[in-house]
This record gives structure tokens, sequence and C-alpha cells, in this order.
């Protein structure tokens, strides 16, 4: 399989570490017990601590579905792959404006994707290395030959699960469920594959953890049937986005470091590193003790955290920047929900 293009869509509004502690004091106010001062400097403290600096929301006249289109449609240009050459189409990740039918019969009803077999897969942010992985074991069916994911990473600036919800603190101690929600950024990408008998084989490694799925949701009406009980579910209400941030990361090294030992790359021969953008200190930390270091590729202190759309943009950046080039090795690394850990390298 050959990555021919990946490319990613930003919304045009800026919005900075200061811009986040205004909106945590605006929604916070008539409902704060306490000195609501000093956690908005905890906050802007904790974010410049992971790196934190900007990151892009949709501005007032802009839709998920026109970016996710520039985005798709910027791919195929880079691929000399046509519409109509496009046998597959999967949408992924966690943004989205459908429970069903699957969004991705609407993006490609946007894209001009005539001939597409379509269907999308959740697995939080993991969604995007899932798809990647699927599409592989697709393409050696010998049914496809062209494929295309795509994701709009837009659960923010609209409402809903995040605004104004997370920014309505009560007390210091909501900041446990909170926190990673004011690092999230808004993005569309698409990724162009094809099928490469020539091209060496991606390999994939994964680790799930199903017993920490409550540390991170946003549940549905009705999800106390579908779940074991747990005091972390729905923490910040039905709905909501709930995430145990320190919790995750807690846990996540220890099994970053085992799933990138199953897969073993050749650390001499790697160009790249992409890894999940929920801290670029974090991260940085944990490429320096595996000799990768000097070629991490942060996207995390320019636009966030954008969930499924982390890995994607990342790799869009260091191709459109030079970092990574034709023939040369990228490695992955991903924590997720779930909880997942994965790692995968290919040859660009």
């Amino acid at each position: 399989m050959k990555l021919r293009a990946v490319s990613a869509a930003l919304p045009s509004r800026k919005v900075t570490n200061a811009n986040i502690l205004e909106l945590i004091g605006e929604h916070s106010a008539d409902h704060f017990t306490g000195d609501l001062q000093r956690v908005q400097r905890k906050v802007g403290n904790l974010l410049s601590y992971t790196g934190s600096d900007t990151r892009y929301w949709l501005g007032a006249d802009e839709r998920p579905i026109d970016l996710l289109r520039a985005a798709a449609d910027s791919a195929m240009a880079q691929s000399d792959i046509s519409p109509e050459q496009v046998e597959l189409l999967i949408y992924t990740g966690v943004g989205r404006g459908f429970l069903e039918p699957g969004g991705a019969y609407h993006s490609a009803a946007a894209i001009g994707l005539r001939n597409a077999h379509c269907f999308d897969i959740l697995d939080a942010c993991m969604s995007w290395t899932r798809a990647v992985q699927l599409a592989e074991s697709l393409f050696r069916t010998g049914q496809y030959r062209n494929a295309m994911i795509v994701n709009a990473e837009f659960a923010v600036s609209r409402g809903g699960a995040v605004v104004p919800h997370v920014f309505r603190l009560e007390r210091l101690e909501d900041l446990r469920s909170t926190l990673p929600a004011y690092t999230l950024g808004e993005a569309a990408t698409a990724t162009v594959l094809t099928a490469d008998d020539t091209n060496e084989p991606w390999r994939f490694r994964f680790i799930s953890r199903p017993e920490l799925a409550p540390l991170c949701n946003i549940t549905l009406d009705g999800y106390e049937g579908y779940c074991d009980p747990s005091d972390k579910l729905a923490h910040n209400g039905i709905g909501v986005f709930t995430s145990f941030g320190f919790d995750m990361h807690e846990v996540g090294r220890d099994e970053v470091q085992a799933v990138f030992d199953q897969l073993n790359p050749p650390v001499d021969e790697v160009a790249a590193l992409f890894t999940h953008a929920s801290s670029k200190r974090l991260w940085q930390d944990f490429a320096d003790t595996i000799g990768l270091g000097s070629v991490i590729h942060h996207v995390y202190d320019r636009i966030g955290n954008v969930v499924s759309a982390s890995v994607p943009a990342a790799v869009a950046s260091a191709i459109e920047t030079g970092q990574l080039r034709p023939g040369q090795r990228a490695v992955g690394l991903v924590g997720s929900a779930g909880m997942s850990f994965g790692a995968f390298t290919f040859v660009l």
C-alpha cells in the first residue's frame, strides 16, 4: 500500500490560550465557588506546560463539509486520482453530524465520489490509524485499488459536547475531567491510499485496555444500559465531553512503550515520528527516550489536539515542509480513548 497524498484543512478562527481562559471566565463566573482567577492561572500554566499555544475553530460562516471537501480536493489533486477512481471512502473519527447513515455517504456526495463504497470507523483518536490498517487489508483482497480516508473533527465551536459545558466550572477539582477539552482544535483531513505490491508493507501493532474505557467519553441518552456502572461516565453530564487526561497519560506511557517495542522499527532509518497531538512536552519526552526526539513532527502547539486528524495533519505538514520525502521511513504512535495504543511504520 502506498500513501499517495494527505491534506489538512483548518478553519480560520485562531484561538489562543488567552482566549481559552477568557471563555472559562465567561462561562464560570456565575457558577464557580472560590478564586476563579487562580483557576484560570492554573489552566494557563498547565496549557503552557504541555506546549499548547494556538488552535483553530470554525469561523461564523464556515462549515465542516466545506473544509472536508477542500481537503479531499487537495489530496486528489496531489495524487492525480480523480473522483471517479476512488473506489472506497472511509469516514473516520469522533466529529460527525449523523448517527445514521454513516458520514461517509454524505461526504462522498459532497466530494463527488460516484463509484466509492462507503462506511464509517469510530475509534476515538485511533480512528485514522485503524482505518488505514483496514484499507490495507481490503487492498489485499484485490477488490479495491484506490481508497480515501476523511475526517471532520469539528466538535468544539458549534456547541454540543464541549462549549459551553466544560468551560462552566464549579470548583477546582473539575479540571481533572475538563482540562483536555481546552487543548482541542478543529480540522478536516483527507488521505489517498493506493494498492501497491512493490511498496514495503505497512506494519501495525495495537494494545487495548478496555477496562480503562470510562476515562474518556461522550455519552448518549440511555448509555447506562450499554456498559457497566462507573462514576467517571457522564461525569460532566450526558452528551458532554469528559476526559480524565492526567489518568490517561499516567497509564499511557508504559503502554506506548510496550506497543513501540512490539513494532520494533529500525530507529536509525526513521525520518519522521508522528504522534497523537495530546501534549507536545510529554510526547517529546517519550520520543527522546526511544531515540527519535530529533525527528518527531509536532502540530499540537500550532493546531491543538485535532482528535483523529492529529496524525494525518502532522503527516501532511511533514511532507509539505520536506521533513518526510518519498523513500523515507515514518513511524506513528497513538494513545486513544478506549483505551487503545497503536504503533505503525511505513515508507513514503
